[in-house]
Protein backbone atom coordinates (compact mmCIF):
# COMPACT_ATOMS: atom_id res chain seq x y z
CA UNK A 1 0.00 0.00 0.00
CA UNK A 2 1.25 3.55 -0.94
CA UNK A 3 -1.50 5.25 1.14
CA UNK A 4 -1.44 7.48 4.71
CA UNK A 5 0.48 6.08 7.63
CA UNK A 6 -1.89 5.52 10.34
CA UNK A 7 -0.75 3.96 14.27
CA UNK A 8 -3.31 1.58 15.15
CA UNK A 9 -3.67 0.22 18.95
CA UNK A 10 -6.60 -2.53 19.68
CA UNK A 11 -7.87 -3.43 23.40
CA UNK A 12 -6.83 -6.32 24.87
CA UNK A 13 -9.74 -8.33 24.86
CA UNK A 14 -9.14 -7.95 20.68
CA UNK A 15 -5.82 -8.92 20.29
CA UNK A 16 -6.48 -12.35 19.46
CA UNK A 17 -7.82 -11.67 16.59
CA UNK A 18 -4.85 -9.62 15.15
CA UNK A 19 -1.17 -10.99 14.03
CA UNK A 20 1.34 -11.20 16.89
CA UNK A 21 3.26 -8.47 15.95
CA UNK A 22 -0.13 -5.81 16.60
CA UNK A 23 -0.46 -7.12 19.89
CA UNK A 24 1.92 -5.02 21.95
CA UNK A 25 0.59 -1.69 21.66
CA UNK A 26 0.31 0.63 19.16
CA UNK A 27 1.72 -0.20 16.26
CA UNK A 28 2.46 1.75 12.94
CA UNK A 29 -0.29 0.68 9.42
CA UNK A 30 -0.13 1.85 5.65
CA UNK A 31 -3.69 2.21 4.56
CA UNK A 32 -4.29 2.43 0.97
CA UNK A 33 -5.84 5.85 1.16
CA UNK A 34 -9.50 4.92 0.05
CA UNK A 35 -10.22 2.08 2.54
CA UNK A 36 -13.25 3.19 5.46
CA UNK A 37 -11.96 2.36 9.36
CA UNK A 38 -14.32 -0.47 9.06
CA UNK A 39 -12.29 -1.93 6.32
CA UNK A 40 -9.34 -1.24 7.70
CA UNK A 41 -10.46 -3.25 10.90
CA UNK A 42 -12.24 -5.91 9.53
CA UNK A 43 -8.66 -6.46 7.23
CA UNK A 44 -6.96 -7.21 10.68
CA UNK A 45 -9.16 -9.88 11.10
CA UNK A 46 -11.37 -8.32 13.48
CA UNK A 47 -15.13 -8.71 13.72
CA UNK A 48 -17.02 -5.53 13.45
CA UNK A 49 -19.07 -7.59 15.54
CA UNK A 50 -16.33 -7.21 18.40
CA UNK A 51 -15.18 -3.76 18.10
CA UNK A 52 -17.20 -1.03 20.16
CA UNK A 53 -16.63 2.58 20.24
CA UNK A 54 -13.74 3.69 17.57
CA UNK A 55 -11.57 6.78 18.94
CA UNK A 56 -9.44 9.01 16.07
CA UNK A 57 -7.02 10.96 17.65
CA UNK A 58 -9.11 10.33 20.91
CA UNK A 59 -12.24 11.57 19.34
CA UNK A 60 -15.16 9.51 18.59
CA UNK A 61 -15.72 8.22 15.19
CA UNK A 62 -18.00 6.27 12.83
CA UNK A 63 -16.90 3.18 11.03
CA UNK A 64 -17.34 4.68 7.43
CA UNK A 65 -14.45 7.47 8.55
CA UNK A 66 -11.37 7.22 6.11
CA UNK A 67 -8.47 7.39 7.98
CA UNK A 68 -5.52 10.32 7.50
CA UNK A 69 -2.13 10.79 7.73
CA UNK A 70 -0.66 10.48 11.04
CA UNK A 71 -4.28 9.57 12.84
CA UNK A 72 -3.95 7.42 15.77
CA UNK A 73 -7.10 5.03 15.61
CA UNK A 74 -7.97 3.10 18.89
CA UNK A 75 -10.01 -0.08 18.34
CA UNK A 76 -12.29 -0.56 22.26
CA UNK A 77 -13.91 -3.81 22.57
CA UNK A 78 -17.64 -3.88 23.21
CA UNK A 79 -18.85 -2.27 25.71
CA UNK A 80 -21.03 -4.85 28.37
CA UNK A 81 -23.69 -5.39 28.99
CA UNK A 82 -24.44 -4.55 25.25
CA UNK A 83 -27.61 -3.30 24.12
CA UNK A 84 -28.96 -4.31 21.10
CA UNK A 85 -31.90 -2.16 19.91
CA UNK A 86 -34.77 -2.71 17.50
CA UNK A 87 -36.00 -6.47 18.54
CA UNK A 88 -36.54 -8.02 21.50
CA UNK A 89 -33.35 -10.02 22.95
CA UNK A 90 -33.16 -13.31 21.00
CA UNK A 91 -30.37 -15.39 19.88
CA UNK A 92 -29.48 -18.07 16.63
CA UNK A 93 -26.86 -20.15 16.92
CA UNK A 94 -24.65 -21.97 14.39
CA UNK A 95 -24.20 -25.50 14.15
CA UNK A 96 -21.03 -25.76 16.71
CA UNK A 97 -23.29 -24.68 19.45
CA UNK A 98 -25.86 -27.23 20.42
CA UNK A 99 -24.86 -27.09 23.80
CA UNK A 100 -24.46 -23.22 24.30
CA UNK A 101 -28.02 -23.57 22.38
CA UNK A 102 -29.25 -25.87 25.33
CA UNK A 103 -27.87 -23.86 28.33
CA UNK A 104 -29.34 -20.96 27.40
CA UNK A 105 -32.55 -22.54 26.95
CA UNK A 106 -32.65 -24.30 30.16
CA UNK A 107 -32.18 -20.50 31.59
CA UNK A 108 -35.67 -19.38 29.36
CA UNK A 109 -33.42 -17.59 27.10
CA UNK A 110 -34.95 -17.67 23.18
CA UNK A 111 -32.15 -19.52 21.35
CA UNK A 112 -32.63 -20.70 18.36
CA UNK A 113 -30.45 -23.60 17.19
CA UNK A 114 -29.85 -25.80 13.72
CA UNK A 115 -28.55 -28.98 14.63
CA UNK A 116 -27.56 -29.77 10.67
CA UNK A 117 -25.27 -27.27 8.78
CA UNK A 118 -27.55 -24.67 6.40
CA UNK A 119 -24.90 -23.44 5.61
CA UNK A 120 -23.84 -19.56 6.41
CA UNK A 121 -25.85 -17.68 3.51
CA UNK A 122 -29.16 -19.54 5.14
CA UNK A 123 -27.52 -18.45 8.77
CA UNK A 124 -27.37 -15.31 8.29
CA UNK A 125 -30.60 -14.66 6.51
CA UNK A 126 -32.34 -16.48 9.29
CA UNK A 127 -30.50 -13.68 11.69
CA UNK A 128 -31.98 -10.93 9.59
CA UNK A 129 -35.63 -12.19 9.21
CA UNK A 130 -35.73 -13.06 12.71
CA UNK A 131 -33.89 -10.29 14.17
CA UNK A 132 -31.92 -12.84 16.12
CA UNK A 133 -27.64 -12.39 17.28
CA UNK A 134 -25.96 -14.71 15.54
CA UNK A 135 -23.57 -16.22 17.99
CA UNK A 136 -20.29 -18.32 16.17
CA UNK A 137 -16.52 -19.14 16.26
CA UNK A 138 -17.02 -18.28 12.93
CA UNK A 139 -15.14 -15.20 11.99
CA UNK A 140 -16.01 -15.06 8.18
CA UNK A 141 -19.92 -15.67 9.03
CA UNK A 142 -20.11 -12.49 11.39
CA UNK A 143 -18.34 -10.57 8.64
CA UNK A 144 -21.55 -11.35 6.32
CA UNK A 145 -23.46 -8.22 6.32
CA UNK A 146 -26.52 -9.38 6.07
CA UNK A 147 -26.85 -10.89 9.60
CA UNK A 148 -28.79 -8.44 11.91
CA UNK A 149 -26.34 -8.63 14.64
CA UNK A 150 -23.67 -11.06 15.73
CA UNK A 151 -21.52 -11.38 18.33
CA UNK A 152 -18.46 -13.90 18.28
CA UNK A 153 -17.76 -16.80 21.24
CA UNK A 154 -14.56 -16.35 22.28
CA UNK A 155 -14.08 -19.93 24.70
CA UNK A 156 -14.23 -23.39 23.20
CA UNK A 157 -15.67 -24.57 26.38
CA UNK A 158 -19.39 -24.56 27.24
CA UNK A 159 -19.51 -23.48 30.87
CA UNK A 160 -17.20 -20.36 29.89
CA UNK A 161 -19.50 -20.21 26.53
CA UNK A 162 -22.44 -19.41 28.85
CA UNK A 163 -20.86 -16.56 30.98
CA UNK A 164 -19.55 -14.72 28.43
CA UNK A 165 -22.86 -14.45 26.86
CA UNK A 166 -24.79 -14.05 29.66
CA UNK A 167 -22.43 -10.74 30.84
CA UNK A 168 -22.34 -9.55 27.13
CA UNK A 169 -25.82 -9.72 26.97
CA UNK A 170 -27.33 -9.83 30.53
CA UNK A 171 -30.53 -11.30 28.74
CA UNK A 172 -33.72 -12.01 31.07
CA UNK A 173 -33.42 -15.34 32.80
CA UNK A 174 -36.54 -17.78 33.33
CA UNK A 175 -35.05 -21.05 34.48
CA UNK A 176 -37.13 -24.04 33.14
CA UNK A 177 -39.50 -22.21 31.01
CA UNK A 178 -38.39 -23.60 27.45
CA UNK A 179 -37.83 -26.47 26.04
CA UNK A 180 -34.20 -27.60 25.81
CA UNK A 181 -34.48 -29.70 22.42
CA UNK A 182 -36.68 -27.29 20.52
CA UNK A 183 -36.57 -23.78 22.10
CA UNK A 184 -40.45 -23.66 22.87
CA UNK A 185 -41.90 -22.71 25.96
CA UNK A 186 -43.39 -25.20 28.55
CA UNK A 187 -46.71 -25.30 30.95
CA UNK A 188 -48.06 -27.50 33.35
CA UNK A 189 -48.94 -30.72 32.41
CA UNK A 190 -51.46 -33.14 33.93
CA UNK A 191 -49.79 -36.78 34.80
CA UNK A 192 -52.64 -38.64 33.31
CA UNK A 193 -52.57 -36.33 29.91
CA UNK A 194 -48.79 -36.93 29.47
CA UNK A 195 -48.87 -40.76 31.23
CA UNK A 196 -48.62 -42.12 27.50
CA UNK A 197 -45.65 -40.56 26.82
CA UNK A 198 -44.32 -41.86 29.77
CA UNK A 199 -41.93 -45.43 30.80
CA UNK A 200 -43.76 -47.04 33.15
CA UNK A 201 -41.18 -46.64 35.82
CA UNK A 202 -41.31 -42.81 35.67
CA UNK A 203 -45.31 -43.35 35.68
CA UNK A 204 -44.59 -44.80 39.40
CA UNK A 205 -41.68 -42.54 40.38
CA UNK A 206 -42.74 -39.01 39.70
CA UNK A 207 -45.93 -36.51 39.47
CA UNK A 208 -44.74 -33.60 38.53
CA UNK A 209 -44.12 -33.02 34.76
CA UNK A 210 -44.44 -30.38 31.98
CA UNK A 211 -44.66 -30.37 28.14
CA UNK A 212 -43.45 -28.21 25.70
CA UNK A 213 -46.17 -26.39 23.77
CA UNK A 214 -44.56 -26.78 19.97
CA UNK A 215 -42.99 -29.95 20.72
CA UNK A 216 -45.19 -32.18 23.11
CA UNK A 217 -41.89 -33.30 24.76
CA UNK A 218 -42.46 -34.07 28.44
CA UNK A 219 -40.44 -32.69 31.27
CA UNK A 220 -39.69 -34.22 35.03
CA UNK A 221 -37.25 -34.24 37.78
CA UNK A 222 -35.27 -37.11 37.01
CA UNK A 223 -31.84 -37.96 37.92
CA UNK A 224 -30.11 -36.01 35.76
CA UNK A 225 -31.92 -32.99 37.48
CA UNK A 226 -29.06 -32.03 39.57
CA UNK A 227 -26.07 -31.59 37.17
CA UNK A 228 -29.11 -28.92 35.58
CA UNK A 229 -29.76 -27.28 38.68
CA UNK A 230 -26.27 -26.43 39.64
CA UNK A 231 -26.28 -24.62 36.22
CA UNK A 232 -29.24 -22.81 36.66
CA UNK A 233 -27.90 -21.99 40.14
CA UNK A 234 -24.77 -20.81 39.25
CA UNK A 235 -25.70 -18.70 36.54
CA UNK A 236 -28.88 -17.12 38.75
CA UNK A 237 -26.34 -16.53 41.43
CA UNK A 238 -23.99 -14.51 39.18
CA UNK A 239 -26.49 -12.82 36.44
CA UNK A 240 -30.11 -13.09 37.98
CA UNK A 241 -33.15 -14.04 37.78
CA UNK A 242 -35.28 -17.00 39.77
CA UNK A 243 -33.66 -20.46 40.12
CA UNK A 244 -37.19 -22.25 40.82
Amino acid sequence: MNGPEITLEVAPELRLFVPHDRRRGATPLTTDGASTLGHVIESLGIPLTEAGELLVNGAPAHRSHIPGPGEHIAVQAVERPQQVPGAPLRFLLDVHLGTLARRLRLLGVDAAYESEDIGDPALAALSARERRVLLSRDRGLLRRREIWAGAYVYSDRPQEQLRDILGRFAPALAPWTRCTACNGTLAVADKDAVSDLLEHGTQQTYDVFAQCTECARVYWRGAHHGHLETIVADAVREFGGAAA
